[in-house]
């Protein structure tokens, strides 16, 4: 989820609600945001906002069911889950590929922190961030061609 997401924000109430039956379910609930944790929403191939997944032994099933209380406890409650193809092998968050994912999604937080620094902090104007960047990038290829 995300905290300016407004279907997100639509659903909150109910997913309140389907964590405090959590233990009477034998599950755990939880929620990320993707605004603080980027690597998760790259790991998890996050592209609609809210995301649920169901996870059981390492296997990840994407729910895409309805958001009532009463449909995510059935899912669980009648395993409806059983009959969800998993999230295919080079696509499950456990993967290697979906670990690269991360790490890319890390680096582009980072890049964004120094631009914040270099244009916030420092007062550079926006279009030197951006050509420092490029003459970074067109370096950083010269360099890995030699």
């Amino acid at each position: 989820y995300a905290p300016w997401c407004p279907a997100c924000q639509q659903i909150e109430s109910t997913w309140e609600s389907f964590a405090k039956e959590s233990e009477h379910l034998g599950i755990t609930v939880g929620k990320v945001d993707v605004t603080q944790e980027p690597g998760l929403s790259g790991r998890f191939f996050v592209t609609t906002l809210p995301t649920i997944y169901h996870a059981n032994d390492g296997v990840f099933r994407r729910y895409r069911g309805s958001r009532t209380l009463e449909d995510l406890q059935g899912y669980i409650l009648e395993r409806k889950w059983e009959a969800v193809e998993p999230v295919a092998g080079w696509k499950s968050p456990s993967s290697i590929m979906m670990h690269g994912m991360a790490g890319l999604f890390h680096f582009s937080g980072w890049i964004r922190q120094i631009h914040n620094y270099l244009t916030g902090t420092l007062g550079i104007h926006v279009w030197v961030s951006y050509a420092i960047f490029i003459l970074a990038t067109l370096l950083i290829g010269l360099f890995l061609g030699l």
